[in-house]
C-alpha cells in the first residue's frame, strides 16, 4: 500500500465505487475510493457507534464528526436529527470530496463538510456532541489528541462519543477520557468494539 487514509492527499490511483448500506433503518448510497478508510463497506465499529447513539440525551446545538471519511457517521446523524447541523471534518481531501458527494447523493443538506487536521479548522466553535471513529493507524498520540482536545469544543453538558476496539487501545482511551472529563461510560460493547462516552461538566 503506497499510503494510508490518514494523509492530506492520497497518492493511490483513484478507483471510485458505489454501493448501498442501511444505517439506523435508513438506506444510503455511498461512493468511496482508494486511499480512504473502509472503502468496501461501512466499518463495523461505525455501525456499532451509530446504533448506540441516542441524540435525545444531547443538549441543543450542532454536532461534529471528527475524521468523517466518506461520511457514514456524520450523514446518518444528520438524517436522524434534521433540526441539527452536523459538521464533518477530515484531513484526507479525497475523503472530504466523497463526503460532499455522498451528502448530495443522499439528499442530506444539514451538514457542513470541510478539511481539517483534527480540530484545526473548528476553532472558536462549541458543539453539543463530538463523534469519532478515530484514525488508529495515525497512532496513539493522534487518537488521544482527539480525546484530550474535545473538551475545548463541547458546550457544557455536551458529549464525546467514540468507538475503539479493545485490542486497539480501548482501555487506554477509557482512562484518558476519565482523566480529561472526570467521567466515562461504556455505552455499548459489540465484537470487541467499545463505545465510550464522556460528558462535559455543566
Amino acid at each position: 500500500m503506497s499510503d494510508h487514509y490518514y494523509t492530506n492527499t492520497p497518492q493511490s490511483k483513484s478507483q471510485q465505487q458505489s454501493w448501498s448500506a442501511e444505517l439506523r433503518g435508513m438506506d444510503f448510497t455511498f461512493t468511496t475510493d482508494s486511499g480512504v478508510f473502509s472503502k468496501e463497506k461501512v466499518d463495523y465499529g461505525s455501525t456499532v457507534l451509530l446504533n448506540a447513539a441516542d441524540l435525545t440525551v444531547f443538549p441543543e446545538g450542532p454536532l461534529l464528526d471528527v475524521g468523517c471519511g466518506y461520511g457514514p457517521i456524520g450523514l446518518t446523524l444528520a438524517k436522524l436529527d434534521p433540526k441539527r447541523t452536523v459538521e464533518m471534518v477530515d484531513i484526507n481531501e479525497r475523503a472530504i470530496g466523497l463526503a460532499r458527494k455522498n451528502a448530495a447523493d443522499n439528499a442530506v443538506s444539514n451538514v457542513s463538510i470541510y478539511p481539517s487536521s483534527l480540530y484545526e479548522a473548528v476553532q472558536h466553535k462549541a458543539f453539543a456532541g463530538i463523534f469519532s471513529n478515530p484514525p488508529i493507524r495515525a497512532g496513539k498520540q493522534t487518537v488521544h489528541r482527539i480525546l484530550e482536545e474535545a473538551v475545548d469544543y463541547l458546550k457544557p453538558g455536551g458529549l464525546l462519543t467514540i468507538v475503539i476496539q479493545k485490542k486497539q487501545g480501548a482501555p487506554s482511551a477509557q482512562k484518558k477520557m476519565e482523566s480529561v472529563f472526570g467521567n466515562v461510560e461504556r455505552i455499548a460493547l459489540d465484537r470487541g468494539y467499545w463505545i465510550l462516552q464522556s460528558k462535559k461538566a455543566q
